[in-house]
Parts: structure tokens; sequence; C-alpha cells
């Protein structure tokens, strides 16, 4: 009977070893996706149940781009081939900024929103770094190749502009997003919409 006891206690043991290690798994994966969805200081302020109060910066740039002619492609294009020709052009986009000091905002659709000098400050730093970023972009946009359109040249709109005031904060308690607010968005978002195909429009 002591014996069977004991064997019953070890393998509960092993049991709560096992999903303890399962449990610390599947919180490194919640941590890693909440790090990507939102900057490394909001994510942790979150975790430990802070608020997160919205902040005003005084020194960015806004890197807006969009795809020129995205609505014909897609109009070509089945939803799946829409589907992997974004991933495949995000996933590209998201390696290259990996080398410079900014921040991804968002993307909707076809257009992607990259910011530096937040949510970290980075001094007078935040133009050079957009900037040369963007011309990085550009030029791996011309080695990019859509799968199912071989022959069609990808080309970029891109739109630059700098800001001396404007706020960033979390809105939404389901589905949290870091978004930026100001005339500096929206004057990024023009320089990019009024653009020429394969230029860098800056204000």
């Amino acid at each position: 009977m002591f014996r069977m006891l004991e064997k019953y206690s070890n393998d509960l043991e092993d049991i709560v070893k096992e999903r303890t290690l399962e449990l610390e798994e599947e919180k490194k994966k919640t941590d890693l996706l909440l790090f990507r969805m939102l900057p490394p200081t909001v994510a942790e302020s979150l975790k430990t149940g802070r608020s997160v109060e919205a902040e005003m910066f005084t020194e960015c740039t806004i890197y807006f781009s969009d795809i020129v002619g995205f609505t014909t492609i897609s109009a070509m294009s089945n939803p799946l081939q829409v589907v992997t020709l974004l991933n495949d052009l995000y996933t590209m986009f998201d390696s290259t900024i990996d080398n410079y000091d900014v921040y991804k905002v968002e993307t909707i659709g076809d257009a992607y929103m990259v910011a530096s000098g937040l949510p970290i400050p980075n001094g007078n730093r935040h133009a050079g770094e957009i900037g040369t970023m963007a011309l990085d972009l550009l030029s791996q946009c011309g080695k990019f190749t859509i799968r199912h359109m071989p022959e069609v040249p990808l080309r970029l709109r891109i739109g630059l502009h700098s800001e001396s005031y404007f706020i960033a904060g979390v809105v939404g308690l389901t589905m949290p997003r870091y978004c930026l607010f100001g005339d500096t968005v929206n004057t990024a978002s023009r320089m990019e919409s009024t653009g020429a195909a394969d230029y860098i429009e800056i204000s």
C-alpha cells in the first residue's frame, strides 16, 4: 500500500512538472505575441495590470507606404494570392526595418505605417532613421517578385513627415492597439497618397 501511494505521488509530481513546463511555454508564446502587437514598455505595463497613459512626443517622423495599383492587382488575383503577396511583402519589410531604430505601428491592407522617435525617444535621429529605412525598403521592392505575377513589378508610393508634437497611446481592451494621433499622421498619409510611384514624398 505504501509503495502504491509513493508511486502515485511520484506520478502526480511528474504530471505537475510536465503541466508547469507546458504552461511556461504557452506563456512565452503569449508574451511573444503581445510584444509583437505593442511596444515592449507598453506590453510590460499591461501584463502587470497597470494602466497605460497616453504620452506626448515632441520629436518623431512617420512613414506611410502603399502598393501602386494594388486594386488592379487584387482584381486580377484570387484572395489567397492577395494574402500571399501581402505576407511575402510584409515579411520582407519586417526583416528590413529590424535594422533601424523604428517601430512598426500597423498594417492595413496594403498600407504600412512606421514611426521613429517613439515609444522611446531617440533625439534628432528619427528623421535619418526613417529616411534611410525608406530608401532601403524602396531598394528591396526593386528585387521583390509577386509569386503569381512575376512579370508585374511591385511599386511603392511613400510619404514621410516629421513633427514636434503628437500623442500616442493604447486604445481598446479586448484587442488593444498602440495608436498615434495628430497632424503628423494625417500629413504623412497625405504625402504618401499624393506621391508618385517609386518616389519618397517628404514634407
